[in-house]
């Protein structure tokens, strides 16, 4: 086995008090922790049994305490691995007698949920999306312990936001049930309000070691500080610059805070990075150095050979350009023996990942996609548009009618449709003594009969511009106080899927074929979060996926201002968190990055990712510069 480097060495055998950790990517950070724990055992006579080792995940838990075992003299075990959830939960059953029927099941909660929203008669278009959001706004409220009075909610009111919380708790008490969030919670309150209880587990867990340190909030280190405490020989490894969840509350200045919370403590940098080449980490150092809250630090590649070909920066005048090269470039490597597992497309947002998966598919190319992809086809966005289509092709059935009928708003009613089939001339007749009205439901039989003539691509333009959809979605967006741009962005998606279909009948069939496709995937990360054995296949994820991943290749697509920095990113904070989430998805690469941006998305023109200008090139690494990209068509 490899020696441990000083740096590694020094946070190894330190014993007692607090200890912060700073581990770059790739730096050996599992291994220090379980060396650790192996050295206070044998070494410092510390008893396995005292001794908690926290991790994010249960995979990571489990991965942790083999890695241990595997190092370890004695095969007993006896040190606690566990992730905050499970060790919150353990001392919640042993006050109160929680099992697991006391966590409440994900469909009970959503079940829940959608009643108490539907209770508020919001005005919805998609309610799960709505409810995903809602379960985030929820975990986030407890997680950081804000007081709802102090909550400002991005979906609805506040009084809304309010009434559906409260009721949702005042729901899971009443039936003794507690979510993954209550769990952080309840604990914290039972160790601030029972020093004799808190005391007990300060006496079980004299040592605590918390991996990926960085992503904790505020209810986790509050929890962890309580039970350090008075010892406090809590050893924390972490890195300020892959914080990436702060949709979850976790916050890079953790780390600051930390050194406040507890001055004396010990401090280790571990700066060798043993999984990418010099020219990877010294791009990625460039790149992440222009954040300002952070611990500074210089990160050092262990391979300091001067690496060909290992950082490609290239623009295409358009996205299927782009496919048709990380194709290629698949191929090219798999040709050359490096196997298709140890390649990785990142992306920052999932549904990036529909165009590239169909150029895949088409060639064969075996990959899964670690996140679920979903179907673009199922947007109730989507949806409406192809709704259109099938009423002008003389669909008449009363639900198809009524979801588009004021979608723009037409102000027709819907005690005007009687019949389970709708008859325009019957609608006109009831609206006979209103000129106005019988004017606009004229124009709109003419507009699905023009309609019911068009090919895909030209059918979906005219339902945006000359049905007027498109200033529907721009009211509707101004209504919910959410970003007209992302929604419009579905639109310039599905046209540009259009765009290759010579026929309805040909779409219908090829959007019968991807969801077929699409379930096959499901399927494949299924199996890939229970643990099987994978085929070999290229790895589709997004940034936050690749997390504590390693490939030979990534490829990071899309560079570009709006998606990568994410157009929602306003205030500071936000920029310096899509600069980490770029970080972490460049130091994923151990011997070739590729970094592409487009001229035109969806045929608007878009900047380059300031990202990628950050990034100095050389001529002797055969780089693209980003300021005189190729153009290639």
């Amino acid at each position: 086995m490899q020696k441990l480097n000083a740096a590694q060495q020094e946070a190894v055998t330190h014993f007692n008090g607090p200890m912060l950790v700073l581990a770059g990517p790739g730096s050996g950070k599992t291994r220090v922790i379980t060396e650790r724990v192996r050295y206070l055992v044998e070494e410092k006579k510390v008893m396995p049994a005292g001794i908690l080792v926290i991790t994010f995940t249960k995979a990571a838990a489990i991965e942790m305490k083999q890695r241990y075992q595997r190092l370890s003299k004695s095969r007993t075990g006896g040190v606690h691995f566990g992730t905050f959830h499970a060790i919150f939960f353990m001392i919640l059953k042993h006050a109160y007698h929680y099992t697991a029927e006391n966590i409440v099941r994900d469909d009970f909660r959503r079940d829940l949920l959608r009643k108490l929203v539907r209770d508020t008669n919001l005005e919805l278009q998609d309610e799960n999306e709505f409810l995903n959001d809602l379960e985030s706004e929820i975990s986030r409220v407890k997680g950081e312990r804000i007081e709802l009075k102090n909550y400002f909610s991005p979906l609805c009111s506040n009084e809304v936001f309010a009434e559906i919380f409260t009721r949702y708790q005042k729901a899971l008490e009443q039936k003794r049930l507690i979510d993954f969030d209550d769990m952080l919670v309840y604990c914290y309150e039972l160790l601030e309000q029972r020093p004799d209880i808190c005391k007990m587990w300060q006496q079980q867990f004299p040592y605590i070691l918390i991996d990926e340190f960085q992503d904790i909030n505020r209810v986790q280190y509050d929890v962890m500080r309580l039970l350090a405490a008075p010892a406090n020989n809590l050893f924390v490894v972490g890195d300020d610059d892959q914080s990436i969840y702060g949709f979850r509350g976790s916050k890079p200045d953790i780390m600051q805070q930390f050194l406040k919370d507890y001055p004396d403590a010990g401090q280790c940098l571990l700066n060798v990075n043993y999984r990418s080449n010099a020219a990877i980490v010294e791009a990625a150092g460039k790149v992440i150095v222009h954040n300002s809250n952070r611990l500074p630090k210089e990160i050092q590649a262990a391979d300091k050979e001067p690496a060909k070909d290992a950082i490609e920066l290239k623009e295409f005048a358009k996205m299927s350009d782009e496919n048709e090269t990380i194709r290629d470039k698949i191929l090219a490597y798999r040709n050359a023996g490096i196997p298709y597992r140890e390649m990785a497309v990142l992306f920052r947002t999932n549904t990036q990942a529909r165009s590239l998966s169909s150029k895949l598919m088409e060639y064969n190319i075996p990959f899964t996609m670690k996140e679920r992809l979903p179907n673009l086809y199922d947007h109730w966005i989507v949806q409406d548009v192809l709704t259109y289509v099938r009423v002008a092709q003389g669909n008449r059935e009363r639900g198809q009618v009524l979801r588009i009928i004021n979608r723009p708003k037409r102000y027709v009613h819907r005690n005007a449709f009687t019949e389970p089939y709708v008859d325009f001339e019957e609608l006109k007749l009831f609206y006979e003594d209103k000129d106005w009205m019988v004017d606009r439901l004229e124009q709109l039989s003419y507009d699905l009969s023009m309609l019911a003539q068009m090919r895909p691509y030209a059918a979906v333009n005219f339902i945006r511009k000359g049905i007027g959809y498109d200033e529907y979605i721009r009211e509707y967006a101004d209504y919910r106080g959410i970003r007209a741009d992302d929604m419009l962005e579905i639109l310039d998606e599905l046209q540009e899927e259009a765009r290759s279909q010579e026929s309805f009948e040909d779409w219908y069939t090829y959007m019968q074929d991807y969801k077929e496709e699409l379930k096959e995937q499901t399927q494949k990360s299924l199996e890939m979060q229970r643990g099987k054995e994978q085929e070999d296949s290229v790895m589709l994820m997004t940034m936050h996926g690749a997390k504590g991943l390693e490939f030979t290749c990534v490829f990071i697509p899309d560079a570009n201002e709006g998606v990568t920095p994410h157009s929602k990113s306003v205030l500071n904070a936000d920029m310096e968190e899509e600069r980490r989430m770029f970080y972490v998805a460049m130091t994923r690469a151990k011997k070739h990055l590729h970094i592409y941006y487009l001229k035109e998305r969806f045929h608007k023109e878009v900047d380059i990712s300031r990202f990628v200008t950050e990034i100095e090139t050389s001529e002797d690494q055969n780089e693209t510069s980003p300021s005189h990209p190729s153009t290639t068509s």
